[in-house]
């Protein structure tokens, strides 16, 4: 529940509570305030399990503090950032759990064993229903196995449709018809949010972050994994998928990245090229993926220490995104 609190248990669980928004409790109320903040200001929610009912109740007072805006790009922009975390966690659940998360949006789908690579078949109905608002091609139903009524799937596919189910769901729990009222001491920490968003509203963008690569604003371990792989030293694998799928998602192209491992003993152009752009979602699912949490980081000592900005974040691409704040880019001299 604490980790799809969309699903009906998680809904359940808090309509027992009782609990009125005027008596929530400040950590329920903080964890509230700092999803959408992440949402808004660095395009994704960061998982935080460590007390499961405020991480559970903390979400439907989230989606309730801005659904009392009349911002449609702050909903937009929550509701994606939310579907993205529950994509990341999708793919490293078992085929159990992803069929519980499925049976929440009525799908038909069901396993298979006899088919590598592919892990799921789904009836084509619902795959149309999610895959038609994704616009890579690899997502048409022509560039799909289709046997009986039913689309072949990898995990990673299937997590990729149900984030773009729950990113629907979550708008709709948005656009509500009623004015939403809240107390005072709430309604002062969405309007904190409102400003702070409209301030980044010229710069923010939906999708990815500026052109321009800025190497110093990288975080340490990202930046000390670099330095590895540019003085020709090996990655671990987590190492190298982390690395990868950083630079790929802050703007820097395949080739780039392949070029960067030139530099080591055992590259292999073809291999490589293969795997990055795998990671840059060019090849395969045609699914982008983005870089490990912290936590997932911490728990494989990829992490190389933290500084002051690492310990308000829980995602390497946030660090970036805060980091970029506060560095002024000196612009070229004409």
């Amino acid at each position: 529940m604490a980790k799809y609190p969309f699903i009906n248990e998680a809904a359940e669980y808090v309509k027992e509570l009782d609990l009125k928004i005027e008596d929530m409790s400040d950590p329920i109320l903080n964890r509230a305030e700092h999803r959408i903040e992440e949402a808004l200001l660095y395009a994704l929610v960061s998982t935080e399990l460590r007390k499961e009912e405020i991480e559970i109740s903390s979400f439907p007072v989230a989606v309730m503090m801005v659904a009392s805006t009349a911002d449609k790009l702050m909903k937009k922009r929550y509701a994606l950032a939310e579907a993205k975390r529950i994509y990341e966690l999708l793919e490293e659940e078992s085929k159990d759990k992803i069929l519980e998360v499925t049976r929440v949006f009525n799908w038909k789908i069901r396993t298979v064993d006899d088919k590598p690579p592919y892990e799921f078949a789904l009836f084509f109905t619902n795959y149309l229903r999610n895959a038609a608002r994704i616009q890579a091609k690899g997502w048409k139903l022509v560039n799909r196995v289709v046997l009986n009524g039913e689309v072949y799937l990898t995990k990673g596919n299937v997590a990729r449709l149900l984030q773009e189910e729950v990113r629907v769901h979550i708008e709709k729990k948005l656009d509500v018809k009623e004015k939403v009222v809240l107390p005072q001491n709430v309604a002062d920490r969405v309007e904190r949010l409102r400003q702070a968003f409209t301030k980044q509203k010229g710069k923010i963008e939906l999708e990815g972050f500026p052109k321009e690569v800025v190497i110093s604003a990288f975080p340490p371990c990202v930046k000390h994994m670099y330095d590895e792989v540019a003085s020709g030293h090996h990655l671990s694998h987590i190492g190298r998928f982390t690395l990868t799928s950083f630079l790929t998602n802050i703007g820097m192209t395949a080739e780039e990245v392949v070029n960067l491992y030139r530099s080591l003993s055992d590259f292999k152009e073809r291999l490589t090229r293969y795997q990055v752009e795998h990671i840059a979602g060019g090849r395969g699912s045609r699914t982008k993926y983005i870089p490990p949490r912290c936590d997932t980081l911490r728990t494989h000592g990829v992490c190389t220490g933290m500084d002051e900005i690492c310990e308000r974040i829980r995602h390497p691409l946030a660090y970036y995104r805060r980091k970029l704040r506060t560095i002024k880019v000196k612009a070229p001299v004409e």
